[in-house]
């Protein structure tokens, strides 16, 4: 598999390291990155980036830089990374952030606040966790969604239904 060539060790490098591939590298980082969104169509927005206006989309989305202007992607999930920084107006399925993020957030499903995150603006969301170390100011409001609202009637309506009963 190794031609002699290849198995000469330059002065610098105690052993040979086999070649990869630059999309095997890139995978390789982007797994271990802490802020990294899952595996599906992902949209980024590296450091550099500056944007001022509105975004929308129908695929995830990863903010490494700056944005000014409504963000809406229904369906779909905003990273807001460790150097992302958002003033604007956030409505997604699901929104997790690790840099800074003013202005009010809507998520369908969640909101997640990580350690070093910041959250300046009120969140309105089914779920949301906000980690040690995290930042919030403003006003959360937990929507509950038709699946949540039925089962809490039906709680009643059986609770209801053991006091006639008795």
């Amino acid at each position: 598999m190794w031609t002699k060539q290849q198995n000469e060790v330059p002065s610098y490098s105690p052993t040979p390291v086999p070649p990869v591939s630059p999309a095997a590298s890139s995978a390789a980082n982007y797994g271990t990155r802490p802020s990294a969104p899952s595996a599906r169509n992902v949209a980024c927005l590296g450091e550099s980036i500056d944007v001022k206006g509105k975004i929308s989309g129908e695929e995830d989305l990863q903010v490494d830089g700056k944005v000014e202007g409504p963000v809406a992607l229904q369906g779909q999930r905003l990273t807001v990374g460790r150097t992302g920084q958002l003033n604007s107006e956030i409505i997604a399925r699901e929104v997790v952030v690790y840099g800074k993020v003013h202005g009010n957030v809507r998520a369908t499903d969640r909101v997640e606040i990580k350690k070093d995150g910041s959250v300046t603006g009120d969140v309105i969301t089914a779920r949301i966790s906000i980690e040690d170390g995290a930042f919030f100011k403003g006003r959360i409001e937990i929507e509950r969604g038709k699946q949540s609202a039925s089962a809490t009637e039906v709680a009643r309506e059986a609770v209801t239904a053991g006091a006639a009963a008795d």
